[in-house]
């Protein structure tokens, strides 16, 4: 018997009080009693209170009785108690410690420690629950009764349920493109204030639509407690750009859907708005909305593997999904049950299941990549056996990104190299023959530079977005209050049908685009004089010539800001929505960046923005994800703010008196700085700091913006004897972001 087993039934109990559930995010107060079992706690022995790394309650504090996370522990016997906490003092994914050394005594059968979290007792207003749902939220108690430094976790630990708090706010999702008389959904939800869908409020809605639709009701009532709907078999009665939006009983806008383009005929006879004409096979492929990254409780995420797959069907409502845990994590016992579950959620036509693991070596073997099969029961070859005792299959384990990519080389499996905890460092396997499509964006951060990698590796990868969730929410994936920075991201895959092999041969071809969460339409097209051809998305063609013609199209869920064409590195030109007749008396603040590409990449932007000269009438943030991270207008003149990135950006919009008198201050940890606000027009003002693309952006924009549709077409000098990956950025004016993948002109 190993000795972390020893006698544990023995070694005692623990409790949890009170017994009720508690909300997400939340401030709360409970007590975990400890009852010491047979062998008491000897002196400086201790116990551990541990929770999972996705967890994102409060980190306690000991200090101050009347401050918020205030935690107090005594022992019955007056034995003097010593603490601490830290996020990784404990075997991972229960690595959030709290630590009770018993020192100054010991205890006996019978005795207890009283442990209060949020202790109210001096004032304090509790702690803040952890933001997300879990149905066995689970706080485990270990125990080193013979002070040997040697935890046993005790046969039953203290378990409560999480539920949503009240519903702030309604989400419409609608599919991206369907041809006239093909039925499509509409699906409605309703989420708290930190992302968990929570019981759509008992009461009518109003369904407003800009098109015929038939099907769809002109009202709705919901049963209190709905957790959401579906309405089937819509289908529309003409082509064009259909937007629905949802009114409360009193006439105000809930939300409005993304944005669905009907298109006439069946895309052989007739070419719809932005795809390829017929004999050009992209002209068939349909949008399909995917999240191929997140973990469940069985590595280091929270929920079951069944709930994750049953939340990205029925809450994120998306069309596919793959489960990626930590290699070093997954057991065989959990690799077979997975297979069986990506079986039982597999139904073509509707929701795609893939099975899939996610390689997580070490940076410098080639860091993290996720390996996605086609189908379930292919072997899996772990980057190691590091928190896995059975070692039966350690032969299997394939060490470092090479050697992974060269096993998998003919098999039925695509990979991404990706940033979590670890980046991908794709030198590793850069001669391999094998290139990964890229991830770009996760609930990490954004992370253009992995591309750039790419390029300067003569690789020609898609582009792919996904959550990386732990937290039981894939396809809508909120950072919470975590160290996780941004809201998860969604790729969109065009495919002849919803089937697995279809999603593969959108894989392979590169056709797909990448987004930070939102759904909108992307089209991008290439034309080459002389060539009797148009290039689509993630097309590779070997040419001579010397100019080029890029097409990009994008239909958005909210209005657009800019569209952005770039060549590799480089961005070529920038489109906007309007001119610089029309901008007014908004502008707009942001910051953006990592402090470098490793673990400790977050930068903390907390800072201030005086306005002498001028008044502001209000401010809009942009990518606050955490509630917790506030922005504030004082006075008309003062705006002060908490924020952090990962990668991405994040800011705010301030719609000033006057258009162009006096001066704006800023102080931040990384800049301090002024700027005449006459100065501010249409392009940017860059403030560099350092780090990892780490800067402040300010420019001004119109009063309002309405046009949620931008095009562009643009003819440039090609450089020669190098590849020209060609591929369009669209950011929206409320801060989400898409790229398509590369159509690649290479050397011909």
């Amino acid at each position: 018997m190993p000795l972390w087993e020893y006698k544990r039934d023995q070694l005692g109990t623990a409790e949890i009080t009170p017994s009720g559930p508690f909300t997400a995010g939340d401030y709360t107060s409970f007590e975990i009693v400890y009852t010491a079992g047979f062998f008491g706690i000897d002196d400086s022995g201790s116990i551990k209170v541990v929770q999972r790394f996705a967890g994102d309650m409060t980190s306690p504090q000991f200090d101050d009785p009347k401050a918020p996370a205030y935690l107090s522990a005594e022992a019955s016997n007056g034995a003097t108690l010593l603490l601490r906490y830290d996020l990784k003092e404990n075997i991972r994914p229960w690595g959030k410690t709290l630590y009770i050394k018993v020192v100054r005594g010991y205890l006996r059968e019978g005795d207890r420690i009283v442990v209060r979290f949020g202790d109210r007792r001096g004032g304090s207003p509790g702690i803040r629950m952890q933001t997300f749902c879990e149905d066995t939220f689970e706080l485990k108690v270990l125990v080193d009764a013979f002070a040997t430094y040697e935890y046993v976790e005790l046969p039953r630990s203290p378990v409560r349920r999480i539920v949503a708090g009240q519903a702030v706010r309604w989400q419409a999702v609608l599919p991206t493109l369907r041809r006239v008389e093909e039925p499509f959904r509409l699906c409605l939800k309703a989420e708290d204030q930190w992302g968990n869908p929570a019981d759509l409020p008992g009461s009518s809605i109003t369904l407003e639509a800009n098109l015929e639709v038939s099907g769809l009701p002109r009202r709705m009532n919901f049963a209190a407690e709905q957790p959401a709907a579906v309405l089937e078999n819509l289908k529309a009665e003409e082509p064009g750009d259909l937007f629905v939006r949802i009114l409360d009983s009193e006439g105000r806008l809930l939300t409005r859907s993304n944005p669905l383009r009907l298109v006439a005929g069946d895309g052989a006879e007739v070419a719809p708005v932005g795809v390829p004409p017929a004999g050009n096979e992209a002209g068939h492929l349909s949008p399909y909305w995917a999240d191929m990254h997140g973990q469940s409780e069985e590595t280091i995420g929270s929920n079951s593997a069944r709930d994750y797959f049953r939340f990205a069907r029925d809450r994120a409502f998306l069309d596919v999904c793959c489960h990626q845990g930590n290699d070093f994590q997954i057991t065989r016992r959990f690799w077979q049950e997975l297979q069986t579950i990506v079986e039982e959620f597999n139904e073509p036509g509707r929701f795609i299941a893939f099975p899939g693991y996610e390689w997580s070596g070490n940076t410098g073997l080639g860091g993290d990549h996720n390996v996605i099969f086609l189908r379930p029961g292919e072997q899996i070859h772990r980057s190691s056996h590091a928190l896995i005792y059975d070692l039966s299959d350690a032969d299997s384990d394939r060490h470092t990104s090479r050697e992974l990519f060269e096993t998998l080389a003919g098999r039925d499996a695509f990979l991404y190299g990706h940033v979590g905890g670890r980046y991908a460092d794709l030198t590793v396997a850069r001669d391999t023959g094998i290139t990964p499509a890229v991830e770009i964006h996760s609930a990490w951060g954004t992370f253009e530079w992995l591309l750039h990698d790419a390029f300067a590796l003569g690789l020609r990868p898609g582009v792919v977005a996904n959550s990386d969730d732990h937290k039981g929410r894939p396809g809508a994936s909120y950072p919470g209050a975590s160290r996780f920075g941004s809201y998860g991201g969604l790729t969109c895959f065009l495919c002849r049908e919803l089937s697995r092999e279809a999603v593969f041969e959108s894989l392979h071809n590169r056709k797909h685009y990448a987004t930070t969460g939102t759904r909108l339409y992307l089209h991008t097209s290439a034309t080459l004089p002389g060539e009797d051809r148009t290039v689509v998305m993630g097309d590779i063609l070997p040419t001579t010539a010397r100019t080029v013609t890029f097409q990009a199209e994008a239909l958005c869920s909210t209005p657009v800001g800019r569209l952005e064409l770039f060549n590799g590195t480089e961005r070529v030109f920038t489109f906007r929505a309007y001119t610089e007749n029309d901008l007014g008396r908004r502008i707009r603040v942001l910051w953006e960046g990592a402090e470098y590409r490793g673990r400790g990449r977050e930068t903390r932007w907390d800072g201030t923005a005086v306005i002498d000269g001028n008044r502001v009438e209000r401010i809009h943030k942009i990518n606050f994800w955490n509630p917790e991270k506030s922005i504030t207008l004082e006075k008309g003149n003062r705006i002060s703010w908490q924020s952090l990135t990962t990668g991405g950006f994040s800011g705010f919009d301030m719609l000033l008196e006057h258009p162009s008198r006096g001066r704006i201050r800023i102080d931040t940890p990384l800049l301090r700085f002024e700027i005449e606000i006459q100065s501010i027009g249409l392009e940017d003002t860059v403030i560099e700091a350092g780090g990892l693309s780490r800067r402040m952006r300010i420019f001004r924009l119109p009063d309002e913006l309405r046009d949620t549709g931008i095009s562009m077409e643009q003819t440039f000098t090609l450089p020669q004897g190098q590849d020209n990956p060609l591929y369009a950025k669209v950011i929206q004016e409320d801060g989400h972001a898409a790229w398509s993948s590369p159509i690649y002109l290479v050397p011909g």
